[in-house]
């Protein structure tokens, strides 16, 4: 639907939802209890409503699954740039802020419209991973975790509400399949070092080599695709990245 008096949300020029009329704060409190719907597992979660050209409402099958999760997905720009890089795969973006959440769904919403055939592999969710991870992923499910530019969250009394920590990683560890990776990225140097050292020291990650992160199409898009990356980028700041795969442990 185009601008006019009745829909002023929606951009004339582009047919997008205009982002200043879904603005929020730039975090949420993760420890705060939020009131949305939470499938009660994995299998619970309505396929055909997220992706309903892809799976139907009576369709069962166990090839179609999430296999990308953004945690903290803001305004959906890593979702877009990866649709149509992996168009096969199914993924979905995790946010918390409701306003943010309804944007991201119009986004979708929109260029599904506008792009008859494409983005029908992505969507979102208004939730809490950080609570609520394991009613929406089965062991082993993801190939890929992306955690880009989180709230670093400074004083060091709120360092649990972090979404890289050691008792998270190890739900990350347990909805990843072996091989899989998580990808994280801030502007912050502390958090840089936090998140990497995290996943250093956690027994089942291990960090990609220079060659391999180079050889990744998807290492790009951590600092291009999101507002945040754009906005580092224009004003010249650096950025630090820790990007891990889920291993066996040794024995």
């Amino acid at each position: 639907m185009l601008e006019n008096e009745s829909n002023p949300t929606i951009s004339k020029s582009t047919g997008l939802p205009r982002k200043r009329f879904y603005r929020a704060r730039a975090h949420s409190n993760p420890l705060s209890d939020s009131h949305f719907p939470v499938p009660i597992s994995p299998c619970h979660v309505d396929y055909s409503f997220h992706y309903p050209q892809l799976v139907s409402s009576d369709q069962v099958d166990s090839n179609k699954k999430i296999q990308f999760a953004d945690v903290g997905c803001g305004f959906g720009g890593l979702l877009i740039s990866l649709s149509t890089l992996f168009p096969e795969t199914l993924m979905i973006g995790m946010e918390l802020r409701d306003k943010v959440t309804e944007y991201v769904k119009e986004r979708i919403s929109a260029l599904r419209a506008t792009n008859p055939g494409q983005y029908q592999n992505i969507s979102v969710v208004r939730t809490n991973s950080m609570k609520y991870l394991p009613n929406y992923f089965g062991k082993g499910q993801l190939s890929k975790m992306f955690f880009l530019f989180p709230d670093p969250h400074f004083k060091e009394k709120n360092h649990r509400r972090r979404v890289i920590s050691p008792h998270l990683l190890d739900e990350y560890a347990y909805v990843l399949e072996i091989g899989g990776i998580i990808y994280t990225i801030t502007d912050v140097e502390e958090l840089g070092e936090w998140m990497n050292s995290c996943l250093a020291s956690h027994p089942l990650f291990e960090a990609l080599t220079v060659v391999e992160l180079g050889a990744d199409p998807v290492i790009k898009l951590l600092s291009t695709a999101t507002e945040e990356g754009q906005k580092v980028a224009r004003n010249g700041g650096q950025t630090f990245q820790a990007v891990y795969r889920r291993i066996v442990p040794s024995q």
